[in-house]
């Protein structure tokens, strides 16, 4: 466990002379000639004693990467109120998941001030609303957890609310001619990468202005459209470089007019603005007249970094707020108010009133904490004895996929798996009431699947990525990203998933019903019934969360019609009663079911030791902004404990190590675990780094890749951080 106060945090306090000082200090090359001090305090240089030379795209990283070393941003800092989170975990889950919902009364707060500070909400209803009735595009666009939230604006917000207009035939023939024939297609949510991004990061893409661009171009988004660009930290290249496309449309058409250009371009964001000014695609966004933004800021995540957490959270709510009261706005010219009733519209919409609702949200979660904390312990218990994990979800299916997916670059777990493996690798998979793959991809999105045509953007990748190591891993991403790509992945409730990725004696099923859905659970022939019971049949426990409108009563009567289920004993049920009314969209309920997942899934791999204090120390380095924080984190760990007054009686004064130091182990490990994906299994580079660095250090003499990887597979990070720290105290 990290001590607060002695945590080596340099870099936040003087973040300019922390950068001179890691690019001077970064390397101790072998045979560097240096002036030698007293015998008594020779120190052997740490690269040195690792026999490690730093690797090209090391000294490059440190030296020319410097705009994607983040750690000074806000969301890269340890929330003080989830400090113990590892060790609370270990002995109360309750405990721990109360200090993960009380990170988001920060979202509370914010929401308080934005209420107030509304004009920038104002402008971008408007502007949905004009566009609405324009027949202007709407395009959403994000990276990693901002774009999971893209997609959900379409697949879970969008798409279903007009598909429901739609089937009343009287309304919608009433509002028909005024609006556009495939206005399901008018809101486009795009993330980097496309559809198969949904699955898992592709390396090289985020780093990369150039494809936001492409992607923008691809998806056909012309000047007048409305553009709304969410990034987490304020600093995704692949997210700026979308935002700056749609400026350059207005530029070349020589109508550079800030005061109406900033009415359809707008940039989200969670960091505070001067902490992103230093970073230079950053700064470009936020000092340009002609785009509005809109600051999310909350402060730290729950877990340092995990900006799928807070971060998304407030995002999604307020981007769909902006789009739900958009489209009230839109239709109460045409409707009356029995129409716009029957449609959910039940009372007036005012942006302020539903940015309030949140509190509201969090509240009824918190309710239910004690049957939460049941939940984690069951599903921990799943995978500490080496079981599985399958969920399934209709109406809350995007919710539920996106946290399932966030899981494994996290956590450092395997992706959700293919069609064509042999046995069941990931941890989690998730199902969906389909009768076929092609039938829970369009289940899961409301259209076909999306992916990018190597043909548009091969040659851009080729001719203007300077860089060689971003160029070689999009160009390497780019074949895994096309529409062959759904062919993959089966998330249908069907014999082949049944027969192939079936229960067994210790497993889980999660069922998770959102409201009307609870008539699913009355049929006995119903898909959610088939699903449960068919687990339980085979000796597997069931967890059923439920977010409903109905009351306790009805609840209570509706579980017991599910035979061999039992709450009391080895099953779980988690109910929170969030009312849609005035919600047509759903997004209450999707919000609290978000608040849960994330929540319970951090608690699941905290008690797992994934998690050190707060820091996510199992994650994977698989763009330039996650090297920077895991070279950060390895830095941060090892020095703590070389600070500690024990370690220095015991093996003598050292000097933290540098960044760069920090750097050249972490690429190592990178390499290490390359080409050992099969035996490496979920074995994270931190943790391999912070092992190497510290029991090296101890013992006076490196230690082989090797035989560390023995120490982690054996021990843990977080057994062997304790271990040490239990010695020396």
């Amino acid at each position: 466990m990290i001590s607060r106060n002695k945590i080596f945090n340099l870099s936040i306090l003087f973040p300019a002379i922390f950068l001179i000082l890691s690019m001077s200090i970064s390397y101790s090359y072998p045979n560097q000639q240096q002036e030698t001090p007293p015998a008594s305090e020779i120190k052997i240089g740490l690269l040195k004693l690792l026999e490690i030379i730093p690797s090209a795209e090391s000294i490059d990283y440190v030296q020319n990467k410097t705009q994607f070393q983040l750690h000074t941003l806000l969301t890269e800092q340890r929330h003080p109120k989830t400090w113990s989170l590892s060790e609370r975990i270990q002995k109360d889950y309750q405990g721990g998941l109360r200090m993960l919902f009380s990170v988001d009364e920060d979202i509370v707060k914010r929401l308080e001030v934005l209420a107030v500070e509304k004009e920038p909400l104002e402008q971008a209803i408007q502007a949905v609303e004009e566009a609405l009735l324009s027949r202007k595009k709407i395009y959403i666009y994000g990276c990693g957890a901002t774009g999971r939230l893209a997609k959900q604006m379409e697949s879970t917000f969008w798409r279903p609310f007009w598909k429901r207009v739609k089937g009343i035939k009287k309304i919608w023939s009433k509002i028909a001619p005024l609006l556009a024939d495939s206005i399901e297609s008018q809101l486009i949510g795009e993330m980097t990468g496309a559809d198969r991004a949904l699955i898992s990061s592709l390396e090289g893409f985020e780093d990369l202005l150039l494809i936001g661009r492409l992607q923008l171009e691809d998806r056909k988004i012309e000047k007048g459209d409305v553009v709304i660009c969410v990034t987490e930290g304020g600093e995704t290249s692949s997210v700026i470089g979308t935002i700056l496309a749609a400026l350059d449309q207005w530029k070349r058409a020589k109508e550079y007019a800030p005061e109406e250009i900033r009415k359809k371009l707008y940039f989200i964001y969670n960091n505070p603005d001067k902490t992103l000014l230093p970073f230079n695609r950053s700064r470009i966004v936020l000092e340009e007249a002609a785009i509005t933004k809109i600051n999310l800021t909350t402060g730290p995540q729950a877990i340092t970094g995990s900006t799928r957490m807070q971060a998304t959270t407030i995002e999604t709510f307020v981007v769909a707020n902006i789009i739900q009261t958009a489209l009230y706005r839109t239709l109460r010219r045409f409707l009356s108010k029995k129409e716009m009733s029957k449609l959910g519209f039940k009372d007036e919409f005012r942006i302020e009133e539903k940015l309030k609702e949140f509190s509201q949200i969090l509240k009824q979660v918190k309710k239910s904490l004690p049957d939460i904390a049941k939940f984690t312990e069951l599903e921990a218990q799943t995978y500490n004895t080496r079981h599985f994990s399958t969920y399934f979800a209709q109406k809350g299916l995007i919710t539920v996929f996106i946290d399932s997916t966030e899981r494994s670059p996290t956590f450092r777990l395997f992706p959700l798996d293919t069609i064509k493996e042999k046995s069941r690798k990931s941890w989690i998979q998730v199902w969906t009431p389909s009768a076929d793959l092609k039938d829970a991809w369009q289940a899961f999105l409301g259209r076909p699947f999306r992916g990018l045509s190597p043909g548009f953007y091969k040659e851009p990748f080729e001719e203007k990525i300077e860089d060689p190591y971003l160029k070689t891993a999009a160009l390497e991403s780019l074949k895994n990203a096309g529409n062959d790509q759904q062919f993959l992945y089966d998330f249908s409730f069907s014999n082949f998933n049944l027969e192939n990725r079936g229960p067994h004696q210790g497993d889980l099923c999660v069922l998770v019903v959102i409201s009307p859905e609870e008539a699913e659970l009355k049929q006995k022939n119903s898909d959610f019934r088939k699903f449960i019971e068919i687990f339980l049949k085979k000796g597997a426990r069931a967890a059923i969360i439920l977010i409903t409108n109905e009351p306790d009563k009805s609840i209570a009567k509706l579980i017991r019609k599910i035979p061999d289920f039992d709450e009391q004993e080895k099953d779980s049920l988690v109910v929170v009663n969030i009312n849609d009314k005035n919600d047509p969209l759903g997004i209450n309920q999707q919000i609290a079911l978000k608040i849960i997942l994330n929540a319970h899934s951090t608690a699941v791999m905290a008690r797992l030791g994934k998690v050190i204090g707060n820091t996510m120390t199992n994650v994977s380095p698989s763009n330039l902004k996650l090297i920077g924080r895991a070279t950060y984190l390895i830095q941060s760990h090892v020095n703590d404990i070389l600070s500690h007054p024990q370690w220095v009686k015991l093996y003598g004064i050292r000097k933290p190590i540098s960044y760069g130091e920090a750097n050249a182990v972490l690429y190592e490990a990178i390499n290490f675990l390359k080409d050992k994906k099969t035996k490496a299994g979920q074995t994270a580079e931190v943790a391999l780094s912070i092992i190497r660095i510290l029991e090296s250090l101890r013992l006076k003499s490196s230690l082989s890749q090797q035989e560390v990887f023995e120490i982690v597979k054996k021990t843990g990070v977080g057994q062997y951080l304790s271990n040490v720290t239990s010695q020396i105290k």
